[in-house]
C-alpha cells in the first residue's frame, strides 16, 4: 500500500484571476531551485487519521498558523513520482504568506561531515497564479491545479 499524505490548497481571487498558496521546500537540496521546487502544504497521514484532519494539521505546521475558516472541497488523490499518494482539498480563503513560521527538520549537512543542521520544512510561501503554480510545483502536484481549475469552472467562478 502506498504512503499517503494529505494537503490543503488554499485559493483566492486575485487581480488577474485565481491564485493559490504554495510553499517553497526548505533545506539545502531545494535552496537554489525554483521550478518544481514548491509544494502544496501537505504531510503524512498517521494510521487511522482522516485526510482532512491531516491536511489542516500539516497546513498549520508548515505555515505556522491554522488555515482560515472555510469549506474544503476534495479535489482528488494524486500519485507522486515516488509512489506516494496525496489527497488534496481545496479551500477558498486568504492568508498572509509573508508571515509563515514553518516547523523544521534535521539532517546531516554538509553530507558526510558528521554535523547535523536544522532547516525549515518550508522556507517561504507565495500566492501565485495558476500558470505559475504549474511551473513551480513538483510534477506530481500539478494535476491538483488542473482539478481546482475544473472545480472552479463547474461552479462558474
Amino acid at each position: 500500500m502506498p504512503t499517503r499524505s494529505a494537503g490543503l490548497l488554499l485559493h483566492r481571487r486575485g487581480p488577474s484571476g485565481t491564485e493559490v498558496l504554495i510553499g517553497h521546500m526548505g533545506g539545502p537540496f531545494w535552496a537554489r531551485r525554483d521550478a518544481a521546487a514548491w509544494s502544496i502544504p501537505k504531510g503524512l497521514a498517521e494510521e487511522g487519521e482522516e485526510p482532512l484532519q491531516v491536511a489542516r494539521r500539516e497546513f498549520t505546521e508548515e505555515m505556522g498558523s491554522p488555515p482560515p475558516e472555510g469549506t474544503p472541497v476534495a479535489l482528488g488523490e494524486f500519485r507522486q513520482r515516488g509512489g506516494k499518494v496525496v489527497v488534496v482539498f481545496a479551500q477558498e480563503g486568504d492568508f498572509d504568506a509573508t508571515a509563515i513560521s514553518s516547523n523544521e527538520f534535521e539532517m546531516e549537512w554538509p553530507r558526510g561531515s558528521g554535523r547535523t543542521a536544522r532547516f525549515p520544512e518550508v522556507d517561504r510561501a507565495e500566492w501565485v497564479a495558476l500558470d505559475r503554480a504549474r511551473v513551480a510545483l513538483v510534477a506530481g502536484q500539478v494535476p491538483a491545479i488542473d482539478a481546482l481549475q475544473a472545480h472552479l469552472a463547474a461552479e462558474g467562478a
